[in-house]
């Protein structure tokens, strides 16, 4: 079999302009102990993924303050944008609008328009406006409120942090809410090969491919199915062109079907 030509290299002119990062915070004892599986860092990555936005970093810290600074003032001086998840309801433990506005040196209170949102809600309900509620409305200085289709109460973006709630049907609806109003980027697109041979079988002739494609971003994910082990290759990609002259390379290589 003739050697396949070499790939032409990337053309710097072409290429598109680095993209915005991200990373997300996870706050909450309860995810830390396994009693709550988290399922809003799946959800955010794909998101972000799909936009544009390349996510850098994930962390998860239990619900204390200093430790939430400290992970805060890390991410939010790294990455052009933190998503935080979880502690921002009615309870003694839920201090995550406390710890961003340490972290920003900015003082915290109940602000008028989030009480509103509030009072009307629970007015609505017939239930009580109470102390434990009235916390939710609690603002650092110079936030902008994120809007809560579902149950009122606001999440809120202070400089490149964006706060939102820990359940996952709300995390949601924030988030579809605030990522269209971010500076997106080219989104990554990816192609995926199956190959019935595992990952020995292959690796070689995988990372020798790679190194022909330095741009691209290349993976491999072993499986079992009724007892027959095989490799999932993934290459991930924003030129397009490029993306499908190295997998037209990669199904030349290795027998096997899309994935």
């Amino acid at each position: 079999m003739p050697t396949p030509p070499p790939p032409p290299p990337p053309n710097p002119a072409s290429a598109p302009p680095k993209n915005p990062t991200a990373a997300i915070l996870i706050i909450g004892d309860e995810i830390l102990s396994g009693r709550t599986r988290d399922s809003n860092m799946h959800h955010l990555a794909g998101e972000l993924t799909r936009i544009g936005i390349d996510l850098r970093e994930v962390r998860m810290v239990p619900d204390d303050q200093s430790a939430i600074v400290a992970a805060l003032n890390a991410l939010r001086h790294a990455w052009d944008h933190v998503f935080t998840s979880g502690g921002i309801g009615p309870t003694h433990d839920d201090i995550t609008a406390d710890a961003v506005a340490a972290s920003f040196g900015v003082a915290i209170g109940i602000r008028d328009d989030a009480r509103d949102l509030l009072a009307r809600h629970y007015a609505a309900q017939g239930l009580d406006f109470n102390e434990s509620r009235q916390r939710m409305a609690r603002i650092p200085d110079g936030a902008t409120l994120i809007d809560n289709p579902i149950s009122v109460a606001p999440g809120f973006s202070l400089g490149n942090v964006h706060v939102m709630a820990g359940v996952p049907r709300i995390f949601e609806a924030m988030a579809a809410l605030i990522l269209p109003g971010l500076k997106a980027g080219t989104p990554v697109e990816s192609r995926n090969w199956r190959v019935n041979l595992g990952e020995g079988t292959i690796a070689a002739d995988f990372a020798a491919l790679a190194a022909e494609y330095p741009d691209l971003t290349m993976g491999s994910y072993p499986f079992s199915r009724n007892g027959a082990f095989g490799t999932t290759l993934v290459i991930r990609g924003r030129d397009r062109q490029r993306l499908e002259a190295a997998y037209a390379r990669l199904m030349s290589l290795f027998p096997g079907e899309p994935a």
